[in-house]
């Protein structure tokens, strides 16, 4: 197993919520039998907010095992949520020894979203960032329906208006959005993106096996490994959320991203 400090320019790993009916010692558990080398944790069930005890064992446990805390994946939503209410989750993410949170664009779509409303999701994610940032911690937005980042060019606009040197975003395939059109939408925000959830749904919210989708996530790997940036494969959403089928996605991970290296 690869030192949880040694640099990967394309690093695999998974999102605790894929497996949130199991506890943390499960979670890990099947972590060991995939593989995957790092983690993102749910702020949801796994690392709940307001608890830094529980995540500062929960990041000494991935340490014991060699598995790097990639992210905290919080729930905080700029512009529905209050500075405030950053703090917990700030130092749920300093205790797990998390380089990067994740949070929300706002709680509606872009289209949907009024303009002093925008103004305050860019507001509150500068407050955030320079907070996080005074702690060593990155900021990445969730890129996800319903929010500012429902559209690769919702999103560079919104990051544009940020201008935060600690905000990026994360990437993943729009539900119902075909393998070219995702694809320019990855190009277009390519150079804020600093993770990827990884998941296999088609026509909608179907869920498949990683391999029924790997054109498009050959195609994906491709693109950030001709990157000079280092990015976190994080998968998300098997079917039937069975820690068989991480297992069988988890290889499927690994033979895709050997077979795009270098390309």
């Amino acid at each position: 197993m690869p030192s949880i400090d040694s640099y990967q320019p394309l690093s695999t790993g998974l999102c605790s919520v894929t497996l949130r009916h199991l506890p943390v010692a499960g979670v890990l558990d099947a972590m060991t039998r995939t593989g995957l080398t790092c983690i993102e944790w749910g702020g949801d069930v796994h690392v709940p907010p307001g608890d830094p005890l529980r995540a500062e064992k929960v990041g000494a446990d991935c340490r014991d095992r060699g598995i790097r805390v990639a992210s905290y994946g919080s729930y905080f939503r700029p512009g529905r949520d209050s500075i405030t209410q950053f703090a917990p989750v700030l130092e749920a993410a300093a205790a797990l020894r998390a380089p990067r949170i994740r949070i929300w664009a706002g709680n509606t779509g872009s289209a949907q979203t009024a303009p002093d409303q925008r103004h305050a999701v860019i507001k509150v994610t500068r407050a955030a960032a320079a907070q996080a940032a005074d702690a060593g911690v990155q900021l990445a937005f969730e890129f996800h329906g319903g929010t500012l980042t429902d559209t690769a060019e919702s999103a560079v606009r919104l990051l544009e208006e940020v201008d935060h040197p600690a905000v990026g975003t994360y990437w993943q395939p729009p539900v119902g959005l075909d393998d070219p059109r995702a694809l320019a939408g990855l190009r277009h925000v390519l150079p804020w993106v600093t993770a990827v959830h990884v998941f296999s749904w088609w026509p909608h919210t179907n869920r498949l096996p990683l391999a029924a989708r790997s054109s498009l996530w050959l195609q994906v790997f491709a693109l950030l490994q001709r990157s000079d940036h280092p990015y976190d494969a994080l998968m998300e959403f098997v079917s039937d959320d069975d820690p068989a089928h991480v297992i069988a996605d988890a290889r499927t991970l690994a033979r895709i991203v050997d077979a795009t290296h270098d390309a």
